[in-house]
C-alpha cells in the first residue's frame, strides 16, 4: 500500500534527507551508546549496576505545537526536552535519543535559499542534545499529512536508586526548582502576537518579546538538578512539571497514597505569570520533589533556585487531596492541568 515509484531526483525523498540528518548528527560513545544511525538497531551499553529508564512523548501539530507559532528549532528543542525532563525527574542520566518524524512532503525541502522545516527542527533538537550530551541515536521518517514527532529517550540510574513518584510520606516536605507559570503565559502571549500578525508563518520577535516568550519556546529540563537530588538521596519521590502543579501533584500524592498541602504564598511565580498559570498552566519542565524534614535540601542546585511550596499529609477519608492555602484561607485544589481527551 505504501509502495511508490523510486525517486530519479537524488537530492530530495527519504535516502536524501536521511544522510542530510545523519551528517547533523554527531556520534558519541560517551554516553554509551555503542552503535548509532547507520544499522537496523542501535547498540547500547549500560555500567554494571545500572539499569535503564526509558520515556516516550508524542508531539503533535495542533496539539503540542502549531506551524504558524512556533519556529521549527523550537519544536525541535521542545520535543527533545519533554523527554529528558522526564529522565531528570527519575535522577538518569541520558544515554541516547530516538526521534521519528511524520511530515507534509513540503516541510522536507528548501523554498528558496532558506533551510527545510525538518533540517531547522533538528538543528533546534541536536543544540539542546550536545548542551545535556545526550546522542541522537536513530528514529525513523515518514510522510504524513500532519506534522508529529515521537521521542523516545532512554537513560540509565543505579539500580534501585530511581526518584519515584511514590515514595512521599507524610510529614515530607514539597519543594519546586526554577519559576512557575512562565510557559503558559508565554502561550498566551504569543497566541496574542500571532493573531495580529495574521501570517502563516511564525510572527517575528523583539529583544522583549523573546525575552518573555523563552520559558515557553526554550524550556530547560533540569537534568543536574535530578542527577544531584538522587545522588545526594535528597528526594523522597519526585515528578516534572509538564501537565500542571495541580495534575502532576495528584499524581505523587495517588502514587504515594498520601495528601498535600501547597502554600499558595510560597509559590515561586515567573514574571508576568498568574497564579493560575502556575498551578494549572504546565510545560513549565521544572522538578516537584518531596523530601523529609531532616534532609539538607539547599535553595540553590547546579544555580537554579528550590523554594518549598508545602508539606506532605496523611490522607483522610472526606478531606480533599491537596489543599491551597491562600490569603482567603484553605481551599480544595482539584487537577486543573492539562489531560487529553478530558
Amino acid at each position: 500500500m505504501r509502495r511508490q515509484p523510486s525517486n530519479p531526483n537524488p537530492r530530495t525523498g527519504e535516502l536524501s534527507l536521511l544522510r542530510r540528518i545523519r551528517a547533523q548528527a554527531p556520534h558519541s560513545a560517551a554516553s554509551g551508546l555503542r552503535l548509532g544511525i547507520g544499522d537496523d538497531c542501535a547498540l547500547l551499553g549500560l555500567r554494571s549496576g545500572e539499569e535503564a529508564a526509558v520515556t516516550t512523548d508524542l508531539s503533535i501539530a495542533g496539539r503540542h505545537f502549531r506551524l504558524d507559532w512556533h519556529s521549527p528549532e523550537t519544536v525541535g528543542h521542545r520535543t527533545l526536552t519533554r523527554g529528558l525532563s522526564d529522565l531528570a525527574a527519575m535522577g538518569a542520566r541520558p544515554i541516547a535519543a530516538f526521534i521519528s518524524l511524520g511530515l507534509p512532503r513540503e516541510l522536507t525541502f528548501a523554498k528558496g535559499r532558506a533551510k527545510p522545516w525538518v533540517e531547522r527542527f533538528y538543528d533546534g533538537l541536536l543544540a539542546l542534545a550536545a548542551t545535556h550530551h545526550t546522542p541522537l541515536a536513530g528514529g525513523d521518517l515518514a510522510e504524513s499529512p500532519l506534522a508529529l514527532a515521537d521521542i523516545v529517550l532512554i537513560g540509565a540510574v543505579p539500580r534501585g536508586q530511581a526518584l519515584l513518584r511514590s515514595g512521599a510520606r507524610p510529614g515530607d516536605r514539597l519543594y519546586v526548582t526554577g519559576a512557575l507559570g512562565g510557559s503558559a503565559a508565554g502561550l498566551e502571549l504569543l497566541g496574542k502576537l500571532a493573531t495580529n500578525s495574521c501570517k502563516t508563518t511564525p510572527p517575528a520577535l523583539s529583544a522583549k518579546q523573546k525575552k518573555a516568550l523563552w520559558p515557553h519556546l526554550a524550556p530547560e529540563p533540569r537534568l543536574p538538578q535530578g542527577l544531584w537530588l538522587r545522588q545526594h538521596g535528597a528526594a523522597s519521590a519526585a515528578i516534572d512539571l509538564s501537565d500542571g502543579l495541580s495534575t502532576d501533584l495528584t499524581h505523587i500524592c495517588e502514587e504515594s497514597h498520601v495528601a498535600a498541602e501547597v502554600d499558595a504564598t510560597a509559590l515561586p511565580l515567573h514574571a508576568g505569570s498568574t497564579m493560575a498559570h502556575a498551578l494549572h498552566g504546565g510545560e513549565d519542565y521544572e522538578l516537584l520533589f518531596s523530601a523529609t524534614p531532616t534532609a539538607r535540601v539547599p535553595r540553590v542546585i547546579a544555580g537554579v533556585p528550590v523554594t518549598c511550596i508545602g508539606r506532605i499529609l496523611r490522607g483522610r477519608a472526606g478531606c480533599p487531596l491537596i489543599t491551597l492555602l491562600s490569603e482567603n484561607g484553605p481551599e480544595p485544589l482539584s487537577p486543573q492541568g492539562w489531560e487529553h481527551f478530558s
